[in-house]
């Protein structure tokens, strides 16, 4: 066999190895039965339960806010944001949050939020400051 045949068979082995390898990590929703039993972060999509409010007070701690939310299986189960509560959080259709379970509360690092729009039907990522990432 010739030296740039086998050096060409070893260049398409090792994309092969390195696209399968990014296709493993993919991540997919999760509810939070799901989220408890996992070591690592998850992402769980729902809907926030509005009857149970939200407790966020910036004058306490600006960096806490807290709320409900209803996964897609209908459980509902408190979330802990380390963060600012988003701007436009009571407006959003649809989250996204990402972050861990601990002791039967989701603690979210990420919150991603659906806002009702006439041009933009996608999904923002909001800063720990409480604004919209670019």
């Amino acid at each position: 066999m010739k030296k740039s045949a086998i050096i060409g068979l070893i260049t398409i082995a090792i994309c092969v190895g390195f696209l399968v390898s990014l296709n493993a990590d993919t991540n997919t929703y999760a509810n939070f039965t799901e989220a408890a039993s996992s070591d690592r972060e998850e992402h769980v999509m729902g809907y926030w339960e509005k009857s149970k409010g939200t407790q966020y007070d910036p004058h306490v701690d600006a960096n806490s806010f807290g709320f409900y939310m209803k996964d897609q299986t209908g459980k509902v189960n408190k979330v802990i944001y380390n963060g600012t509560k988003p701007q436009d959080f009571e407006k959003s259709e649809k989250l996204v949050l990402i972050g861990k379970m601990e002791n039967n509360v989701f603690y979210a690092s990420k919150i991603l939020m659906k806002c009702p729009s006439k041009y933009n039907n996608e999904l923002v990522e909001i800063n720990q400051d409480g604004t919209v990432k670019s």
